[in-house]
């Protein structure tokens, strides 16, 4: 069996020890696991390691933040020349199975690739959105809510001492998991999420009452955040056609409202991409651990066109398509019922 191994998408901590896991697993089955550098474009352009992975290549990885076979958001399905290119490229290579590390987009190829009959393929989920459907977690997730955690406590320190306000803008993109749990977890006095809609008078209110009490104040927004002044329809979007986001400025935007509807100065601070970097957590890695060796397995049996998922305390295989189908975003219910953090 000659497998290729690729990450595509925005990186994450996990994705080393998914690929430690997944190559470890494959050399107990014999198979030999190449390296697809660059994600989906290093199989248009032929960007292949010219020897499989052994043990010395990843045993070293699971503490490793990143990805070793670099990444790309390249969507093969967007040209039909780079599509032709993946194909022959599948040939000359002499694959019989690629396995792709991603999000919603990387594993979309990967599962129009199996269902079009080019190749065999099984999905590993990482995303530190955390906004693929039919797994509970995502690898990535947990380390980028401990980052912005660190953040939101380091930014208390400031706010308390200048008796500021301070608004941190977390990323996530139409999905307000990290948001959420970072706001929960660093005992932020408001949380702005893409589900729910924007109530400037309620949260200013809220924020006045919190700041009459401690003089200090943190709110943590999602830089998915529906703002009413933009208009997406004519926002630039990237290679699957999602609006990219960076330059929207959400923690500025509402900054700026806070101070102007409340007259307390108020701050904000940007995570961005140092969410992405770093060791993984514990949790982190032992998820992508698990992940990695169940895709191998999936190989094993012949389990094509699946991605490996965690369901409670199991690693499950579900149908590519239903994973990437269908965003996974917070349910308002869970929402409203953490609503009395801000009714104080």
């Amino acid at each position: 069996m000659k497998i290729g191994i690729l990450t595509g998408g925005g990186d994450c901590p996990g994705l080393n020890p998914a690929i430690r896991g997944f190559v470890l697993q494959s050399l107990d089955y014999g198979y030999d696991v190449y390296a697809i550098r660059e994600g989906w474009r290093g199989l248009v352009k032929g960007i292949v390691d010219d020897r499989p992975l052994s043990i010395s290549d990843v045993e070293e990885l699971i503490w490793q933040g990143g990805t070793v076979l670099r990444s790309s958001r390249t969507n093969p399905y967007k040209d039909p020349e780079q599509l032709e290119a993946v194909r022959t490229n599948i040939q000359r290579y002499g694959f019989d199975c690629i396995a792709a590390l991603g999000g919603e987009d990387t594993l979309g190829v990967a599962s129009k690739l199996y269902h079009d009959g080019i190749v065999n393929t099984v999905g590993i989920p990482k995303t530190m959105d955390n906004d693929l459907s039919e797994t509970d977690y995502t690898f990535g997730f947990d380390t980028s809510v401990g980052v912005d955690v660190d953040a939101v406590d380091r930014l208390r320190d400031t706010a308390r001492s200048h008796m500021r306000i301070i608004v941190l803008e977390v990323m996530g993109r139409h999905a307000g998991w990290v948001a959420l749990y970072t706001g929960i977890a660093g005992g932020a006095d408001w949380i702005l999420l893409p589900e729910v809609p924007l109530d400037l008078d309620a949260m200013c209110e809220h924020l006045k009452t919190a700041y009459a009490r401690k003089k200090y104040g943190i709110v943590v927004a999602s830089e998915g955040v529906e703002l009413p002044h933009i208009d997406e329809s004519t926002a630039e979007r990237d290679a699957f056609g999602h609006v990219i986001l960076g330059d929207r400025n959400v923690g500025e935007y509402i900054a700026d409202e806070i101070e102007k509807r409340t007259g307390i100065e108020t701050r904000a601070a940007v995570t961005g991409h140092i969410q992405r970097g770093g060791r993984p957590s514990a949790f982190d890695r032992v998820l992508a651990t698990r992940c990695g060796i169940r895709a191998a397995q999936c190989v094993h049996e012949g389990d094509f066109g699946k991605m490996v998922a965690i369901k409670g305390t199991e690693i499950v295989a579900v149908p590519i398509e239903r994973a990437v189908g269908t965003l996974k975003t917070v349910p308002v219910e869970l929402y409203e019922s953490i609503k009395t953090l801000f009714n104080k």
